[in-house]
This record gives structure tokens, sequence and C-alpha cells, in this order.
């Protein structure tokens, strides 16, 4: 099979693009022939080693996938062939990626793809949904009424946010970096929207808070995360969830964390058990199927391609060249 894989890693230039084996196929595993994966930082961390992991090689890159069930193993009983399939939480703990024509997937890691919803969709949707969900939700407590703020609403997790907290019955503020990112954060339904080149942030939350009220969850995507300037914002027992920054170390006011009742709450989407991924992308699928949920996706390139694709997200992800809103989706 034709697949983007690696042999060691690097820079995306490392990136090969050619045959390799099909995969084996496990008891508790699906055979699915992929039709689109995306693109996440996760996937660039991995590929760069700047996230050590043990690797086999070749090892194919890419944790997202959608496509169409070939096959399934012996102990298989929640899909057959023919079932278009979604799913994220590929090439990591020794599991090989999805950017190849086939990938052999367990079956916990699988979701049933709406039939009204493009696979593309699905791809763009997987990690960055899961993991919007999960911070709201089991991690966040999010309650209808309340009011929600998030970096980055055009962004892959950012704009998953904004979509899933307003489904949720919250207010949702957002930053982007554009006049044309702020219709593209409004029409998503976020209701304030901040252009952080054009207004200083913290102020103009300032402001806005004291007229809304104060934030009840504040969903962090940024690397460098500013609790000095986050934790005033927040109302009696807000919720600081935490989901970037590997190597930030900024200073925490202890003193505004402590007399407001205050929560941080740190997670990651891979620590999540198959069980809980499971019930957020049950609810996924529901606003998928409802079209309530609707997938940004700002850049596309065939599996050949990969290499570029990667390229566009570490610039984005690293080096702050603000040219993508969405997710970038591979085809295959």
């Amino acid at each position: 099979m034709k697949a983007a894989y690696i042999t060691q890693v690097g820079s995306p230039s490392t990136i090969q693009y050619g045959e390799i084996d099909d995969p084996e196929v496990g008891p508790m595993q699906v055979l699915i022939k992929t039709n689109a994966v995306a693109v996440n930082p996760i996937d660039t961390y991995i590929r760069s080693g700047t996230v050590k992991l043990q690797l086999p090689s070749p090892y194919v890159i890419g944790c997202d996938i959608a496509g169409t069930v070939a096959a399934v193993g012996a102990e298989v009983t929640q899909f057959k062939a023919g079932d278009r399939v979604w799913g994220s939480n590929q090439g990591l703990s020794g599991r090989q990626g999805t950017f190849s024509e086939l990938a052999a997937v367990d079956q916990c890691w699988l979701y049933p793809t709406p039939a009204n919803v493009a696979d593309e969709d699905a791809a763009a949707v997987a990690l960055t949904g899961i993991t919007a969900h999960l911070g709201l939700h089991l991690h966040g407590n999010l309650q209808a009424g309340e009011i929600v703020f998030v970096n980055g609403g055009t962004g892959g997790v950012g704009s998953a946010v904004v979509q899933l907290a307003i489904a949720a019955g919250a207010t949702v503020i957002t930053t982007v970096g554009s006049a044309e990112k702020v219709a593209t954060a409004t029409d998503l339904g976020a209701e304030h929207v901040l252009n952080y080149r054009d207004v200083d942030v913290t102020e103009a939350l300032q402001e806005l808070t004291a007229r809304i009220g104060r934030i009840n969850l504040w969903f962090e995507t940024l690397r460098n995360p500013n609790p000095d300037a986050t934790l005033p914002l927040l109302a009696k027992r807000g919720r600081y969830v935490l989901m970037a920054g590997r190597d930030a170390r900024p200073e925490f006011p202890v003193g505004a964390f402590y007399v407001n009742d205050l929560r941080a709450i740190g997670f990651a989407m891979f620590n999540a058990s198959a069980e809980e991924q499971q019930q957020s992308a049950a609810e996924i699928n529901q606003l998928l199927a409802a079209q309530t949920l609707k997938p940004l996706i700002g850049a596309r390139y065939s599996l050949s391609e990969a290499a570029k694709a990667h390229q566009l997200q570490e610039d984005n992800t690293l080096n702050g060249a603000g040219t993508l809103s969405g997710k970038i989706v591979v085809t295959v």
C-alpha cells in the first residue's frame, strides 16, 4: 500500500511517500480503506522527536482517520465490511498512524460516521472535536448559561470549542488574528470576537467581563499561557482548563487563584480512556448529523503531499504564521 511515513525523526522533509507492507489485522481490529486523514500539532511533535516515543520503523504518521471498513478481525462485534467509520488516537503507544491507504485500528477507537457527514469532515473533527468535548464536559463541567473563553476561535481545537460550547448553551468569547477570521468565528456562533492584532486582549476582556460577567471556563490553547492575566478574569469557582504549553513555566498568582475558589485543570486527550472518548464521539456524531457542528477545514492536500501539510502545520503552530484557519485535511 501507499503511505506517508518516516524512518527517523526530524523536519517535515523526513516524511517519505511510497510503498510499505499492508497492515496485519488483529482479532479486535478493523481494516479501514482510508479516505481522509487530518494533521494535528501532536503529529508534528512526534515526527520531529520533540515528543519522544518508541516508534516502529517505518512509522506511518498521523492520528486521525475516516474511511470505509474493508474487513474485520474475528472478534470484532461493532462494525462490518462496508461501514463508514472515523477515529483518532492512532500513532501512539506503539500503534501505527493513519496516513496510509489501509489502516488496522482497534475497534474501541472507532465510531460510525453519520450518513450525511463527509469523510473529510469526520477526519477534521476527530482529535480536535474529542479534545474540545473532553475539556468542556469531562474536565470543565460546563453548564448551560456559563461564559466560555477560548483563544484562537478559528483554530482546530478553538473552532470546535466555540461550536460545542454554544451547543451546550454557553456564551462564547474568543480571539482571532484578522478581520476575515473575525467573520469566520462569528459565523461559527461566537458572541464576542476579539482581534488580537487590533486590541489589547486583556484590557478588552476586562471591559467585556465588567459588562457581561466574568468567565466561568477558560479553555487555554496557547503554548505560552499567562495566568497573571487570566485568573483575575474568572468568576468564582471558575475553571482554568490547560491543554497546551508543554514547556511553559509562567508565574502563577496564588492569591487571585485561591480567594476565588478557582480550579486549574490540565488534560491531554490521549489520557482519556476508550470509553470516555466514545462518549465524546457519540455526542459529536449527534451534532455532526444535525449540522450543529461544522468542522472548519483550512487546507487540503493529497497523501503524496504529506510533508507540505506538516510544514504548514508547523509554520502555524510553532512560528505564528497565521496562515491557517481550522484543520489541514489530507485525502487518500
